[in-house]
């Protein structure tokens, strides 16, 4: 028997389906969710959700974020989703690029400002680094620097 999964972020629904497992970045360690799980709260840090079925697996970066599991349903409320799949390696090399180079003329000071942009970088380098590691087929534009 399957578990529903609903993966949701602030613009969208980036995932929705049943599956047999989910594997969640919760804060304190990775955890995987099975059907009829206990009811849980968690929050998520930066990092890959897996979601797998007998036949597929579907991995999404997340951005931080909350996950309520109940035994028949997950659902992911993340500040930011994505598929693997969909990533745009350029755009995200760009916005690396782009956090870097302000990060380093951000005054310590400004603290909201450098967290800010250290969050961006720490996004950055999710992405760039779930594309490279689990893209597959055409999609794959990842090149080494």
């Amino acid at each position: 028997m399957p578990i529903r999964c609903e993966i949701v972020s602030q613009d969208r629904l980036v995932f929705e389906g049943d599956v047999d497992i989910v594997v969640l970045p919760g804060t304190d360690g990775e955890m995987g969710i099975l059907p009829h799980h206990a009811p849980l709260l968690t929050t998520l840090k930066f990092g890959l959700i897996k979601v797998r079925t007998k036949a597929d697996e579907h991995i999404f970066t997340v951005a931080g974020g909350v996950a309520e599991i109940q035994p028949a349903i997950v659902t992911v409320l993340a500040d930011a989703a994505e598929n693997v799949q969909e990533i745009d390696v350029a755009r995200a090399e760009t916005a690396r690029k782009r956090a870097q180079e302000a990060l380093a003329s951000v005054k310590i000071e400004d603290v909201d400002a450098y967290l800010a942009l250290e969050a961006a970088l720490r996004r950055s380098n999710l992405r760039l680094d779930a594309a490279k590691r689990f893209r597959t087929g055409k999609h794959t534009t990842y090149t080494e620097e």
